[in-house]
């Protein structure tokens, strides 16, 4: 048995004449916290969504478990949670049915069971009971992250994703989020994969990065290797200079 998760192979997508992943290979163990850095409009949302499914490869392998997902009609998705960046609650339903939307989808519970279940995972993650019944919009930035998180978990997922999960917080609730994605994935046992350009979340929460540039990763390694790391594109983009081999379009 493979020791790895989820395991991709010359991965290739283009939309148009736009190439955004240009031989990707990136293999995230079991129970591993992976975290991909890069700029934006490097192609770190179109490889979790090519992982997930959403999209389909131009080219490529990806391998869950050591089965092959692309072309295949088999559901991988209820091995997925997914954290959205801007939380990406639904404005019209309560918190306890935004947390419980999947157990009420597929018809696993009642209700009454599925608010039971949904008011559990939010004292997961710090929230009372009596926040359940509230609606996404009389909720803080930093709860609302806490509700998309306990939606991520509800279903006991063995892949978590997390996508800028840290993106319009301050400092201090960005770390309260990072130790709950941290616990969060430990009680589950999970793999999780991460993507962000916050380096003070990514050096929390990561046991590997990885540096996805031009649609290739071209860098990846422990925190402690990275801090270390002599490769000049990594290190402009954890200093966040603007002088350096990466230029920005303006």
């Amino acid at each position: 048995m493979s020791e790895n998760k989820i395991e991709i192979k010359n991965l290739y997508k283009a939309f148009g004449k736009k190439h955004v992943l240009n031989g990707v290979d990136l293999d995230v163990k079991k129970g591993e916290s992976l975290v991909v850095i890069g700029g934006s409009g490097t192609g770190k949302s179109v490889l979790i969504k090519c992982i997930q499914g959403l999209l389909t490869p131009d080219e490529g392998s990806i391998k869950i478990d050591g089965e092959e997902t692309v072309g295949s009609n088999k559901n991988i998705h209820e091995k997925m949670g997914m954290l959205f960046q801007g939380a990406a609650l639904f404005d019209s339903l309560s918190v306890w049915e935004n947390v419980a939307f999947m157990l009420l989808e597929n018809g696993k519970l009642s209700r009454k069971d599925a608010k039971l279940e949904a008011v559990r995972v939010l004292r997961q993650v710090g929230l009372a009971p009596d926040v359940a019944d509230l609606s996404p919009a009389e909720l803080s930035g930093g709860m609302q992250k806490r509700v998309g998180l306990a939606r991520a978990i509800i279903n006991k997922p063995e892949i978590i994703f997390f996508d800028e999960p840290t993106t319009g917080l301050d400092p201090i609730m960005a770390d309260v989020i990072n130790d709950l994605i941290i616990e969060s994935a430990k009680g589950l046992g999970a793999t999780t994969l991460t993507i962000t350009h916050d380096m003070a979340s990514a050096r929390k929460i990561a046991d590997r990065i990885a540096m996805l540039y031009q649609g290739k990763i071209i860098w990846i390694g422990t925190v402690a290797e990275m801090e270390k790391t002599d490769n000049p594109y990594l290190q402009q983009f954890i200093s966040g200079s603007s002088q350096g081999p990466i230029q920005m379009e303006i």
